[in-house]
């Protein structure tokens, strides 16, 4: 049976609305808005009620809309359908956002972290079908996780479970999460860009050259982009930068393992992109940490979803909320 959902993504500087069908074990974009967001809560779910109106009208024959799904950085309240001042987004705090929803189209809403969402999406149609016990790391901008544990979406007290990215893995290191050192520090898009700074700074001034950074001038152009460029062509320090970033990224795996006993760990963004750089020296970090016994029994493997992610992410939270 199909199933149409829509889906409702709220970021910090970009907001996007999506209609899917949902089938089969998989699940198919019909229809997609994005928008730029504006700068109040109000204005951004007239926004997603007009998108979601057009939307519908223009899907015409794929039926009557089943639920709909709201993925959101936290911190948030998922039971209330409360947005509580996320960091990317200013002057929403305690915003309610499932019942305008519910009022305007009088079907089942519920509201997810974003990381949370991905999780659930890759069980349902990615990378995770199949297992009943799953973490999904974001491995993108930040390093959060969404956990799946027994064949259910664990998300904890208060929906803060699987805040990985605070995790300290060194006493110092590149700053993450607004913690020297930690998870998100070394593994995320803006932590990599971090370390590698530190590292070419200090090349450079002890009279090295570098692919990715070839002065100190250049130092706030380095990305994670650029240094996993530069290293796929083989530049020394560029490499360096990598071998410290699946060292540690395979350290924080061992502890996912040893604590939660997963059968697979689904790594989406910059894992799924950079696999053939990253996965042996993650993979030996890991062996080195983790117990055997509990590393037998876990796959870790990128993102299913890839790219589109992000896009199924809101549309699982809406089968969620039917569910």
């Amino acid at each position: 049976m199909s199933m149409l959902l829509g889906g409702f993504d709220i970021g910090g500087t970009k907001c996007a609305a999506v209609l899917g069908v949902a089938e089969d074990g998989r699940v198919n974009i019909a229809e997609k808005r994005s928008f730029p967001t504006p700068e109040t809560a109000e204005a951004t779910i007239g926004w997603f009620c007009e998108a979601m109106a057009d939307m519908q009208r223009v899907a015409g024959g794929a039926g009557p809309l089943q639920a709909i799904g709201i993925s959101c950085g936290g911190p948030l309240d998922s039971r209330r359908g409360l947005v509580l001042s996320p960091p990317n987004l200013p002057g929403w705090d305690r915003i309610d956002v499932v019942t305008p929803l519910k009022e305007r189209f009088g079907v089942p809403v519920a509201l997810q972290n974003d990381a949370n969402a991905c999780a659930l999406a890759e069980w349902r149609w990615g990378a995770g079908r199949g297992a009943s016990d799953v973490v999904f790391l974001t491995f993108g901008t930040g390093m959060g996780a969404g956990l799946i544990l027994n064949g259910k979406l664990y998300s904890g007290a208060n929906d803060m479970a699987g805040e990985v990215g605070h995790m300290r893995l060194e006493p110092d290191g590149p700053v993450g999460y607004g913690k020297a050192g930690s998870f998100e520090g070394f593994c995320s898009g803006g932590g990599i860009a971090r370390l590698g700074r530190l590292m070419a700074e200090a090349h450079i001034r002890g009279g090295g050259r570098t692919a990715f950074c070839r002065g100190l001038e250049q130092l706030d152009a380095v990305t994670a982009k650029t240094i996993f460029e530069a290293a796929a062509a083989g530049d020394a320090l560029a490499l360096k930068v990598v071998d410290a970033v699946g060292t540690r990224l395979g350290r924080g795996l061992a502890v996912l393992v040893d604590l939660l006993n997963p059968e697979r760990i689904v790594i989406g963004s910059i894992y799924a992109r950079q696999e053939a750089l990253l996965r042996p020296i993650v993979m030996e970090a890991l062996a080195s940490e983790a117990l055997p016994i509990s590393l037998q029994a876990c796959e870790i493997v990128p993102s299913g979803l890839g790219e589109s992610v992000g896009d199924a992410a809101s549309l699982s939270v809406a089968l969620q909320a039917l569910e």
